[in-house]
């Protein structure tokens, strides 16, 4: 213990001998020298090129220590090159991968001058995700730079990602197509037939995806057309598209990608008559005389079933009350269905006159809207059987109609076998008259029809 004591003891000795003592003995003479001229420092310290002396050395100073701060901000600079496109190395042909960036952000740390040179070669720059020693399955993968150029660092922006490996499984599924932008098509034209160059198509993915695949369908774009006109169309490079059942795109592998669509654009018309339809009741003790117009037909555009179904062009005019000749300038109006007309107005000429009465007797009456195949239908007796019909317009007008030109109706639309009392209805060929059944009901028996 008495050499442990000792040797620590020559240490401190040692250390109040080299540091302790000198310092004191510095600090008490700056002490006495203050005291001893400080009258003479204080007139140094006031004297004006003192205090110029002073502030320079002072600027000099904090110059010296700003400029090593810019210094070492200008040696290490960053910047961003935003949206680098990820490459995957994996088996295309046997896996999908799930859950890695599209793109990520780089961020590069270094001096300008390195920088400048590094933001040059950044189109050489490839940010890769090595995948080729997964199993199916959730993996946490980092995402690695080729280091372009030594001085910068290369921060990734994520640099890590979690994954998913499903194995690759595919399926065969029919091609359906839709038209895109029909409505830029001429009024005058239809789409008649779409012809594909294939009709079905292989789609790949992980199993879980292509069960939600409800169809896959060709966009045909009319955008794509230059000029679309009457005739046959070939459309190359359609792409097809794969949708779930609500309609949303599903993002699976389609081979092949493209087809081509062989268009088939016709210009279906039909020329119709144009039938005024008056509405309403004239004025006591008037009819219509004559209707006139500057349009009799009209050349009316649409799809080919439309058409078909069509067989006039109906323009109502409001003669509520009317009791003097009237002229109408009317638009007329687009039966559903139909895309174009030939014609768009029309004048009507309406003349009115005093109304006159006749009466055609035994008008057959016609049971509609049953099923024949199923159903018979007879009059419960022969006044039931037909109708007196009371024709109603001007004297020129009846001279026209004939009985055959009248017909009475029984709607059984609803109606099952029984026996039942059924309003009759009755309708003229020319709607200038009115026509009105003396006898208002009658009764049917409906019987099975074997």
């Amino acid at each position: 213990m008495k050499k442990i004591n000792k040797f620590f003891y020559g240490i401190a000795n040692v250390f109040d001998k080299i540091i302790i003592t000198p310092v004191t003995k510095l600090i008490l003479k700056i002490t006495n020298f203050i005291k001893d001229n400080s009258k003479g420092i204080e007139r140094f310290l006031n004297n004006q090129q003192t205090l110029i002396v002073l502030s320079l050395i002072f600027a000099f100073i904090v110059f010296a220590i700003v400029e090593r701060n810019s210094n070492i901000i200008i040696n290490n600079s960053a910047e961003i090159l935003y949206d680098k496109v990820v490459n995957a190395e994996y088996n295309e042909e046997a896996y999908v991968i799930e859950g890695l960036p599209e793109t990520v952000d780089v961020t590069l740390i270094g001096k300008r001058a390195n920088l400048y040179l590094a933001k040059q070669f950044s189109s050489n720059l490839q940010i890769s995700a090595d995948l080729r020693d997964l199993e199916p399955g959730k993996h946490r993968v980092s995402l690695k730079t080729n280091r372009g150029l030594s001085g910068v660092d290369y921060k990734i922006d994520p640099s890590t990602a979690t994954i998913v490996v499903y194995e690759k499984v595919s399926e065969t599924r029919e091609v359906d197509y839709d038209v895109l932008h029909k409505d830029k098509l001429n009024t005058k034209l239809v789409i008649n037939n779409i012809d594909l160059s294939r009709n079905d198509c292989i789609i790949k993915g992980a199993e879980y995806k292509l069960a939600t695949v409800a169809t896959v369908k060709a966009l045909v774009d009319i955008n794509n057309i230059n000029n679309p006109k009457e005739g046959t169309i070939n459309l190359k490079d359609v792409p097809l598209i794969a949708y779930d059942a609500s309609g949303n795109t599903v993002d699976v592998e389609i081979v092949p990608a493209k087809v081509d669509a062989n268009i088939e654009i016709k210009s279906p018309s039909k020329t119709v008559p144009v039938e005024v339809v008056p509405k309403g009741e004239l004025a006591f003790g008037k009819s219509i005389a004559s209707i006139e117009t500057n349009v009799p037909t009209v050349t009316i555009y649409g799809d080919e079933d439309i058409l078909e179904s069509l067989e006039s062009v109906p323009v109502e005019i409001d003669v509520t009350k009317l009791a003097e000749n009237k002229e109408y300038n009317l638009n007329i109006p687009k039966p559903s269905g139909v895309r174009d007309m030939s014609v768009k107005t029309i004048n009507i000429k309406l003349t009115v006159s005093d109304v006159t009465t006749k009466e055609f007797t035994e008008v057959q009456i016609k049971s509609i809207n049953y099923d024949s195949s199923k159903y018979r239908v007879q009059a419960a007796s022969e006044a039931d059987s037909s109708v007196t019909v009371i024709v109603k317009g001007s004297a020129d007008v009846l001279e026209q109609i004939q009985k055959e030109d009248i017909y009475a109706t029984i709607d059984l639309s609803g109606y099952e076998e029984g026996e039942y009392e059924v309003e009759v209805k009755v309708t003229g060929k020319d709607l200038k008259a009115t026509y009105e059944s003396k006898t208002k009901t009658v009764k049917i028996r409906i019987r099975p029809a074997s």
